[in-house]
């Protein structure tokens, strides 16, 4: 059953995006991302996902951070927490989110289509639109120990 080998903490190894119009493969938060995603027993699932090397402010005061350095940090980083339900027949797990980074998220349903492998997971986005284009996102996660 899926939601008994989702159940857990789980580490990013890798996320791409594939653009549907001409295949390019694009690294939106670098070749080594970093993020973790979890979800409970209860259903309730959070992600977070960064470029490692997102540059630093010039102050540590972030309410006196310029305009391109706040763009830069959200540029680089995503962040969503709600629930989830799976349909174990179709492999699809549906994030039902209620706070995010980017507010137009909330309120809104995401789907993925989960795929497991030893320890792995895989979460593969239907098509989105992204940057202008239409893309399809693979995230790649290791079970925590």
């Amino acid at each position: 059953m899926i939601r008994d080998q989702l159940i857990g903490t789980w580490k990013l190894i890798s996320a791409c995006s594939i653009r549907q119009s001409d295949g390019e493969v694009q690294y939106p938060f670098s070749k080594q991302p970093v993020g973790q995603i979890i979800y409970d027993s209860a259903g309730n699932m959070s992600v977070i996902i960064m470029r490692p090397e997102r540059p630093k402010s010039s102050i540590n005061d972030k309410s006196q951070a310029t305009n391109e350095e706040i763009k830069s940090a959200f540029d680089g980083f995503e962040a969503y927490f709600g629930t989830y339900e799976i349909d174990e027949e179709k492999k699809i797990v549906s994030h039902h989110i209620v706070g995010s980074l980017f507010p137009n998220w909330e309120g809104m349903t995401q789907t993925r289509f989960a795929e497991f492998s030893g320890n792995q997971l895989t979460l593969k986005t239907p098509p989105i639109p992204y940057g202008g284009a239409t893309i399809t996102g693979t995230l790649v996660w290791e079970r925590k120990s």
